[in-house]
């Protein structure tokens, strides 16, 4: 299977679980969701490492590496904020929803961009 095969279905397995996750209210498929949490972690935990490695000229891997993990610290510093402030002012739900939307986006911008690649 192909990164970006995987790095799809990863998405979708989160989507699928925070729908689950916003809007289930029996302990079944709260446990269904919790899951589908793992198996997307299990599929994309270390794919965008390995895509970094895969596409970095080798004279500049260790740069590479260094910009994608800043890169991924501040999203994730981002996105815990914003997690956090809307689980208190709204509720889990609202969060779970939030965090659909966005991997749906993510989702959107991978499938345009395999339609039209851009050149460098």
């Amino acid at each position: 299977m192909s990164h970006g095969q995987l790095l799809v279905w990863g998405l979708l397995a989160l989507i699928a679980a925070d729908a689950l996750l916003a809007w289930s209210n029996h302990w079944a498929w709260v446990w269904a969701g919790i899951s589908l949490w793992g198996l997307h972690l299990a599929m994309t935990q270390g794919l965008l490492a390995t895509m970094v490695a895969d596409t970095a000229p080798q004279d500049l891997r260790g740069t590479a590496f260094g910009f994608f993990n800043l890169v991924s610290g501040l999203a994730m510093l981002l996105a815990s904020v914003l997690a956090g402030v809307l689980w208190d002012q709204y509720g889990a739900s609202l969060t779970f929803v939030a965090g659909a939307v966005f991997s749906t986006v993510a989702l959107l911008l991978l499938w345009r961009r395999h339609r039209n690649p851009v050149s460098l």
